[in-house]
């Protein structure tokens, strides 16, 4: 295993790879810091672990989808994921409500 240092978010990580795969984990780390670059900017009142927890999902998605061969409805504009996202929350958060209602 070769120790390399990874930055995400200005901040450093240190990982242990295998040998011959730190140019990739530089790539994948580049990328993960470009999205949460991303979602940071678009979510300013948010806080940086909404932000993380979000691009995060963002990129789950986008994996899911390649592995599925489909697109994304509306791409991985962070604006359009979190809008999507937030409209989702606010469902469960009713049926919630209304469940609590019923009891």
């Amino acid at each position: 295993m070769k120790p390399i240092k990874v930055t995400i978010l200005g901040k450093q990580y240190p990982l242990k790879v295998n040998e011959g795969d730190e140019e990739m984990m530089h790539e994948i780390a580049g990328y993960v810091d470009k999205r949460f670059q991303e979602f940071r900017k678009a979510l300013l009142n948010q806080s940086e672990s909404t932000i993380m927890v979000l691009a995060c999902l963002s990129i789950a998605e986008e994996l899911f989808l390649n592995n599925s061969g489909l697109k994304p409805p509306g791409g991985t504009d962070p604006q359009v994921v979190f809008s999507e996202i937030n409209e989702s929350l606010i469902e469960i958060l009713d049926d919630i409500e209304v469940r609590n209602d019923d009891i």
